[in-house]
């Protein structure tokens, strides 16, 4: 089943009837010098559709990417224009960038469209297109590039499936600010590694990272950003997931597939468009009857750590960190 992330998300809403509660680079050559960054310009960036050329530093940002924006605000990028992923509206710039929009001086009009929009991108009148974290195709790639010069994932990855860090590191490279992109990944990768070190027990075992709707569960794959939060923690994702997703960041699975998500740990993400949210879940008979439920090895993710959760960001983790890490010692206590 090919579908977006958008759709999926809408589509457990809307299954749910609930509404969410907060929830390679290339070279770089002399020129123009990015306002309070270190490179020269032109940037030259390779990515799945081809390369993208940077002529100058740019100041009107426009983010189809849904949560690209926060490394451009944590870069102090001005971004004139973000897309609309769910939850309130007003809240595309979420709590946690609140400082960074202020300090960046940006303004950004939030864009709800549900596949990149030429129309509106182009009334932004943005110099830059980042859309990293989105569902680019090559037809809309080749509309949206005679706009401005699009940043686009990287060729070796699974759609929605870059790491946070490398989402930075290129963002950082896009507009200039490589040594500060740097720094910024070097300061989240501290503190997953500070609580990786802290609970040696947690290295190796599995987690599933599920979900529930209204006709089924689901669980995402490797490649997906909220996998790859607790391989950062020293876990490991089933190999099976990415058997099952086929290429996708995420799996359906049946509620006769419910033993597919008992492992070590498993993390109940996306509340907030449960039915019932997790009330549903702990009464659901299936789940009661896995071990990792019975042995109490399950976490909720809910409320502004879900949120935060689910963005993955430079600029949300540390947040996820201080809501998961106490769920994660509680579930899986040092020996």
């Amino acid at each position: 089943m090919n579908f977006t992330r958008r759709q999926m998300l809408l589509g457990s809403l809307a299954a749910g009837g609930v509404l969410l509660a907060g929830c390679g680079s290339g070279d770089s050559g002399g020129g123009e010098q990015a306002a309070g960054g270190e490179e020269g310009f032109p940037v030259t960036l390779e990515h799945k559709f081809g390369t993208t050329t940077i002529e100058a530093a740019p100041q009107r940002v426009v983010s189809i990417g849904y949560t690209d924006h926060d490394a451009l605000l944590a870069l102090g990028v001005p971004v004139v224009g973000v897309r609309y992923w769910y939850g309130d509206e007003s809240a595309a710039v979420q709590s946690w960038a609140a400082d960074a929009v202020q300090q960046s001086g940006s303004q950004p009009q939030v864009l709800n469209m549900t596949s990149p929009d030429p129309e509106k991108i182009a009334a932004l009148q943005p110099d830059l297109i980042v859309g990293i974290y989105s569902d680019l195709e090559q037809s809309s790639y080749d509309t949206i590039s005679a706009i401005a010069p699009i940043v686009a994932a990287p060729a070796e990855f699974d759609d929605y499936g870059v790491p946070w860090q490398d989402t930075t590191r290129i963002i950082g490279h896009a507009v200039g600010r490589s040594e500060q992109a740097e720094q910024l990944v070097a300061d989240v990768d501290a503190r997953f590694a500070q609580a990786r070190d802290a609970n040696p027990q947690w290295a190796g075992r599995t987690a599933a990272v599920a979900t529930r709707s209204a006709d089924h569960f689901g669980a995402f794959a490797s490649q997906d950003p909220r996998s790859r939060f607790f391989t950062s923690l020293g876990f490991t994702i089933p190999p099976r997931f990415d058997e099952l997703a086929a290429g996708n960041f995420y799996t359906d699975l049946s509620f006769e597939q419910a033993a597919e998500l008992d492992h070590d740990l498993l993390v109940w993400d996306q509340l907030s468009f449960t039915p019932g949210g997790r009330a549903t879940v702990e009464a659901d008979e299936l789940v009661s009857r896995l071990a990792v439920t019975r042995e109490n090895r399950s976490i909720f993710l809910e409320g502004p750590t879900e949120v935060a959760f689910g963005w993955q960001t430079v600029l949300s983790l540390p947040a996820a960190l201080d809501g998961v890490v106490p769920l994660l010692e509680q579930a899986l206590p040092q020996a």
